[in-house]
């Protein structure tokens, strides 16, 4: 859900590297990724409907899911979601930079960045999600410090809107975003705050603003 985005005056986007990095919960360990997570990945990102949803094709082969988890190691923003049932890479939580940071103005001065996951299809419905979501966030504002976290959802995918909701993140901003399949979709963008932090924003673009949070 990622649009480019110049830099004109000021980076908002926290630093971030995943390495050495494990969050664990009850359920789950959040590690960098590996390349022996090849065939883990490759089985639920070749499914139809789980990349979909998030604004990318299912791979159709091993070698496309080859070149992304390269990707993924390369990068290092991207958590790999391991189940401590069967130890198998089941999803993956990435730390993006998040776009248009020349107009929403009301981050200026503050640290953030905004979150994206997918979870194998056989895992939804079971709570897995917002397990790592709300343990991830709480690392980024309680070990890291940032200010706020974004996440957004396309309008159609409502199991994505109730992790959020379950997270705390509010609706923000009304949006259409570009998916890596060239196409758009309508959706909301939403905003978690530090709770630790007084924080006041003063909120622009209030064409596309649901609440000023």
């Amino acid at each position: 859900m990622k649009e480019a985005a110049a830099l004109f005056f000021i980076t908002m986007n926290a630093e971030f590297d995943v390495t050495g990095i494990t969050i664990e919960t009850k359920r789950l360990i959040l590690r960098p990724w590996k390349i022996t997570d090849l065939k883990d990945f490759y089985a639920y990102a070749s499914v139809p409907d789980v990349g979909e949803r998030a604004g990318w094709k299912h791979h159709e082969s091993v070698e496309k899911s080859n070149e992304i988890l390269k990707l993924f190691i390369e990068e290092k923003k991207t958590f790999a979601i391991i189940s401590k049932k069967n130890n198998r890479a089941i999803g993956s939580l990435g730390i993006e930079l998040y776009g248009n940071e020349d107009k929403l103005t009301e981050f200026a001065n503050l640290k953030g960045r905004e979150i994206g996951y997918v979870l194998s299809k056989d895992y939804w419905g079971q709570g897995l999600m917002p397990e790592a979501v709300k343990a991830v966030t709480d690392y980024l504002f309680n070990t890291l410090d940032y200010d706020f976290v974004l996440c957004g959802h396309f309008d159609k995918n409502t199991q994505s809107a109730r992790v959020q909701d379950k997270c705390g993140f509010k609706p923000y901003r009304k949006l259409v975003f570009d998916t890596r399949m060239g196409t758009k979709e309508s959706g909301i963008l939403r905003l978690l705050l530090n709770p630790n932090k007084d924080i006041k924003l003063v909120f622009s673009h209030p064409e596309t603003l649901i609440s000023a949070i």
